[in-house]
C-alpha cells in the first residue's frame, strides 16, 4: 500500500477505535466488581458505627455544598440509629471521608474513616481505634459538648476536643466532618434544612509545617 497521508491517517484512526474499543470492554468488565467493592465497604462501615439493625434507608443532602448521605437505620421497624457519610476538604492531605453513627438520642456510637491522606505516624491516627479524637466525643451527645459558635471544636480553638499529637490540621479536619454530620443527623430527625458547618478552620502549609509535618 503506498504510503499516504490519507492512508496513514486511516490507521491511526484504526489503531484509535481499537484501542478505545479495548478501554470499554475494561471498563464494563471491572464496573460491576468495583460496584460491588464500594457496597461491601460501605455495608462494613455501616455495621461499625450502628446499633443492630436490619435495613438501611439512605438520603442525600448537601451541606457547605459537600454531598452528604444519611442512612437512617431500623429493626423490625423501629429506628436503632442514624449513619452519616460525611467528609471535610480540609485535611493536611486533602480531603477525609468518614462514616459517623449516632443513636437515636444523638450520642455517637462510632466514627469510622473511610479516606484520609494525612502525614503517616501523625495525622493518620485519625483512624486508630481508641485515639483522642475518638474517644473525646464517642459515647456523647455532641450538644453537651463545650461548643464554640455552636460548632465542636479542638482545645487549640476553644473546645473540648482531644487533638493528635503534632497534628492540629488534620484534627480540625476530622472535627468539620463531624460537625457536618452531626448538621446531617440533626436535619435526619427533625426533617428541617441542615445547618451550614463549616468550622472556618484554615490550612496552612507553609515551609515550617512541612518541615514539622503537621505541628502548628
Amino acid at each position: 500500500m503506498k504510503s499516504t497521508l490519507l492512508n496513514m491517517t486511516a490507521v491511526l484512526f484504526g489503531i484509535t477505535l481499537v484501542a478505545s474499543a479495548g478501554v470499554g470492554a475494561v471498563n464494563l468488565i471491572t464496573e460491576e466488581p468495583i460496584a460491588r467493592a464500594k457496597e461491601a465497604a460501605t455495608v462494613a462501615a455501616l455495621n461499625e458505627v450502628l446499633p443492630a439493625f436490619d435495613r438501611t434507608v439512605p438520603a442525600e443532602m448537601m451541606i457547605d455544598e459537600i454531598p452528604i448521605t444519611v442512612y437512617t437505620a431500623t429493626k423490625e421497624g423501629a429506628v436503632t440509629g442514624y449513619a452519616v457519610q460525611t467528609m471535610t476538604k480540609q485535611g493536611f492531605g486533602g480531603a477525609v471521608r468518614m462514616m459517623v453513627g449516632f443513636t437515636p438520642a444523638g450520642e455517637v456510637v462510632n466514627v469510622n474513616v473511610l479516606e484520609q491522606t494525612e502525614t503517616p505516624g501523625l495525622g493518620t491516627k485519625m483512624a486508630d481505634e481508641g485515639n483522642p479524637l475518638l474517644g473525646s466525643i464517642q459515647g456523647q451527645r455532641l450538644e453537651e459538648k463545650k461548643l464554640v459558635d455552636g460548632k465542636l471544636a479542638v482545645t487549640k480553638d476553644g473546645g473540648d476536643v482531644d487533638a493528635l499529637t503534632a497534628a492540629t490540621i488534620s484534627s480540625r479536619a476530622y472535627v468539620d466532618a463531624i460537625n457536618r454530620a452531626w448538621m446531617a443527623y440533626k436535619s435526619a430527625v427533625t426533617g428541617q434544612a441542615p445547618q451550614e458547618a463549616a468550622s472556618g478552620a484554615t490550612q496552612t502549609n507553609g515551609p515550617a509545617a512541612q518541615e514539622g509535618g503537621e505541628n502548628e
